[in-house]
């Protein structure tokens, strides 16, 4: 597994081409609720740390624990102004899923609102969305305008997903082959569910990120199931999902 860093330029002020489109799933990014509460979560994951016996094995990467695989590259998100963590990006095969973790109340989803809020944002935008039933309950899917390097219009295609746990509320997005067909995000979606959220015991408001950071120790020869590192390269900004 191939791990490295990415930057990001002001969370509030995107910067990189298309910034209109990545302003619109920037709206998402906020979290506001889940994609269901299921009597299941705890025994199909993703789990709180609670829920399992030891952390061995396991990326740590603050709030959250990334079972490793082969071929899976972890990128982290640097907000740029802060040099704050503030998303994790997994790509695997063609495709990728951003994650983000955030502190929630104790006994209120609110994914319905936020599914809202995204539409609202992508349709200002000229966009579509869509409101599916997946593995993890009601999904969305936002086709967003994006221009291609030919100068052609096209979209670009990210599915949102979201779960609530004990306290906190992971959100991800799937983005390239993995936002469109479920095959494609077969793999994606079994490590989305292999994720141990550590929210931490200290009060928090509801919406705020849960604290990423780099892992503390870099392994010199790692095995194949084994996080690699390498050096940091600019990743796709926060807003950028496919």
């Amino acid at each position: 597994m191939v791990f490295g860093r990415g930057r990001k330029a002001k969370q509030e002020q995107p910067t990189e081409p298309g910034e209109a489109t990545e302003a619109a799933i920037d709206a998402a990014a906020t979290p506001a609720g889940s994609a269901a509460k299921t009597a299941g979560r705890a025994a199909a994951g993703p789990f709180d740390v609670s829920e399992i016996d030891d952390q061995d094995g396991y990326v740590d990467l603050g709030a959250l624990l990334i079972a490793p695989r082969d071929g899976l590259q972890l990128r982290l998100e640097v907000e740029e102004a802060s040099q704050r963590v503030v998303a994790v990006t997994m790509d695997l095969e063609g495709s990728s899923l951003q994650l983000q973790a955030f502190a929630a109340p104790r006994s209120e989803g609110l994914w319905d609102e936020i599914r809202e809020q995204i539409g609202q944002s992508v349709g200002s935008q000229g966009g579509q969305v869509e409101e599916v039933e997946g593995s993890f309950g009601t999904e969305l899917v936002a086709k967003l305008p994006a221009g291609g390097a030919d100068g052609s219009q096209g979209y670009r295609v990210a599915r949102f997903i979201g779960v609530d746990g004990p306290r906190w509320f992971l959100r991800g997005v799937f983005g390239g082959e993995a936002a469109l067909d479920r095959d494609a995000a077969a793999g994606l979606e079994g490590l989305f569910r292999q994720i141990v959220v550590v929210r931490g015991e200290n009060p928090m408001p509801p919406r705020d990120l849960l604290q990423l950071r780099l892992p503390k120790d870099t392994p010199a020869a790692p095995s194949p199931q084994a996080p690699e590192f390498e050096q940091p390269e600019r990743g796709p900004e926060i807003t950028q999902i496919g």
